[in-house]
């Protein structure tokens, strides 16, 4: 699985090369910003940087937690992980689990 700083996460912020971070793992979005039932917009202001909260504040299907394997590239590398919050502080329900 690829790995990738947050300073080359920084960088991917466009429509036409586009990636959130939800949790730790990167996904590839840039095929996916025409089709989000919530609009490019909001992928776009997320892209390159950490989106797990704003992914858990909008309350999505666990059909639209499953969509992310297709899209998952990478993963954050340890010295530059973003603090995971687990559900009791955030609110929001449990994540399904994460393919390897």
């Amino acid at each position: 699985m690829a790995r990738f700083t947050r300073k080359e996460l920084e960088q991917r912020n466009r429509a036409d090369d586009a990636v959130i971070v939800i949790d730790n793992v990167v996904y590839d979005v840039t095929r996916f910003l025409d089709d989000h039932p919530g609009g490019a917009e909001i992928l776009l202001d997320n892209a390159g940087k950490d989106a797990s909260q704003c992914f858990r504040d909008v309350g999505h299907s666990d059909d639209a937690k499953l969509w992310r394997a297709e899209f998952q590239i990478g993963e954050v590398v340890a010295a530059d992980r973003w603090e995971v919050l687990s559900p009791v502080e955030t609110g929001a329900a449990p994540e399904p689990p994460r393919l390897q």
